[in-house]
C-alpha cells in the first residue's frame, strides 16, 4: 500500500510537471536580439498614436497590434495606446511629423487619406506623407458610400435627384475627400457635415437620423456593423479601391463611374487612399538601426497566429503589405504629376497652391 502511494504521487507530479511543461510551451515565444543586434528597447515605453477616437476599427486594431507586437520587439517594451483625434487625423499627423519623438519610442496608425489630402486640400497640413517612415499597413480596405435604409436613397442615381446629409470628421479624412469628388464630378448632392469628433460619433449621428449617409471602409462595416449589411440597414451606393471587394461585387467602383478621361484620372488618384488599408508610421529621422528593428517586428505581428485569431474573432481581414508597397503607394499619391493635382484641387473646390 505504502509503495501503491508512492507510485500514485510520482505519477500525479509527473502529470502536473507535464501540464506545467506544455503550458510554458504554449505560451507565445519572447523576442531576443539578434547577434549584433541592440537591445535598445528594454525597460522603454512605446507609444502607439492612433489618429482617431476610442471605439472605431482604427482604435479596435491599434490596441490589439500593442498587445502582441512587443513580443516581437527586442527587449519586449511595453506599448500603450494613446488617442488623438482630431481636423480630420491632421491633428495626430502633424503631431508625428514635428513633435513626437525620433527614437522610435513614439508609433501611429494615421489614416489612409492622409497623403492625399496633404496633394488634395491642404488644410491645416504641416506634414509630407512622403518623409515618414511607413512601416506597413493590414492590407486593403474599400471606402464604401452608405446611406441609411430611412432615407429613401436606394442608388447612386436618386443621390443625384435629391440631397443627401453626410456626416464627416474634418476636411482630411476620406470620408469627406471622396463625396466631395463625388459632388463635383459625378453630380452627387451630399451635404456634407463636419465637425463629428470620430468615426462612431458619425455612426451614432446616422443612427438617430441628424445625418444620412457617410463614406466608411468595408473592414469597419464587416468588423463593428454587420448587421447593417444582414438586416439591410444601409444601401451601398458606390466603394473605392482599385478593384471590386468580393463581399459587394455588383456595387460599382468609383473609377467605372467616370464618363470622362479627366474623371477618370482624378479617380483612379483618389482611389490610391483605400490601398493603403491601415498604414502605420515612425517619425521622419528614426535611426536606421531601429527602424530596421520596428519594420520587421509590425510585420511580425501582422503573421502573428495569435494576433491573427484576435483579428478573426472581429471579422477583421490582415492581408499584409510590407513598408515598400505602402512606401510605393505614398510617393505615388504625392508626387502624382502636377496638371492632375490641379484638375484635382479643382474638383475638391480647393485654391491652387
Amino acid at each position: 500500500m505504502h509503495r501503491s502511494r508512492l507510485n500514485s504521487r510520482y505519477a500525479m507530479s509527473l502529470r502536473i510537471l507535464l501540464a506545467v511543461m506544455l503550458s510554458l510551451a504554449a505560451l507565445p515565444a519572447r523576442t531576443e536580439p539578434s547577434p549584433g543586434e541592440p537591445d535598445i528597447f528594454k525597460g522603454k515605453t512605446v507609444t502607439l498614436i492612433t489618429s482617431t477616437g476610442v471605439g472605431g476599427l482604427y482604435d479596435l486594431v491599434a490596441r490589439m497590434i500593442a498587445r502582441h507586437m512587443r513580443r516581437h520587439i527586442p527587449g519586449n517594451p511595453t506599448i500603450i495606446v494613446q488617442n488623438m483625434p482630431g481636423g480630420g487625423n491632421v491633428l495626430a499627423t502633424n503631431y508625428m511629423y514635428n513633435i513626437a519623438p525620433r527614437d522610435g519610442t513614439v508609433l501611429a496608425t494615421i489614416h489612409s487619406a492622409m497623403p492625399a489630402h496633404q496633394v488634395l486640400n491642404g488644410q491645416g497640413v504641416r506634414y509630407d506623407a512622403d518623409k515618414f517612415n511607413w512601416l506597413g499597413s493590414t492590407g486593403p480596405q474599400n471606402e464604401m458610400i452608405v446611406v441609411w435604409h430611412t432615407a429613401g436613397i436606394r442608388t447612386l442615381e436618386q443621390a443625384k435627384q435629391k440631397e443627401v446629409i453626410l456626416g464627416g470628421t474634418g476636411a482630411g479624412s476620406g470620408i469627406v475627400i471622396i463625396p466631395t469628388i463625388m459632388n463635383s464630378l459625378l453630380g452627387t448632392k451630399f451635404k456634407i457635415v463636419t465637425g463629428y469628433r470620430s468615426s462612431e460619433d458619425i455612426n451614432i449621428g446616422m443612427q438617430r437620423g441628424e445625418v444620412q449617409a457617410r463614406a466608411f471602409s468595408i473592414g469597419s462595416i464587416a468588423s463593428q456593423h454587420m448587421d447593417w449589411i444582414t438586416e439591410k440597414k444601409v444601401d451601398f451606393l458606390a466603394q473605392v479601391g482599385t478593384q471590386r471587394d468580393k463581399l459587394f461585387p455588383n456595387v460599382p467602383l468609383l473609377i467605372e463611374l467616370a464618363t470622362l478621361e479627366e474623371q477618370r484620372e482624378i479617380f483612379r488618384l483618389v482611389s490610391l487612399t483605400p490601398a493603403l488599408g491601415q498604414p502605420y508610421i515612425a517619425p521622419p529621422g528614426v535611426p536606421p538601426d531601429r527602424l530596421v528593428i520596428l519594420r520587421k517586428a509590425f510585420d511580425a505581428t501582422l503573421r502573428d497566429k495569435a494576433f491573427l485569431a484576435d483579428a478573426d474573432k472581429v471579422r477583421f481581414e490582415i492581408d499584409p503589405m510590407g513598408a515598400a508597397e505602402v512606401t510605393r503607394i505614398v510617393h505615388e499619391t504625392v508626387a502624382a504629376p502636377p496638371d492632375l493635382i490641379v484638375k484635382a484641387r479643382a474638383a475638391m473646390g480647393s485654391p491652387d497652391r
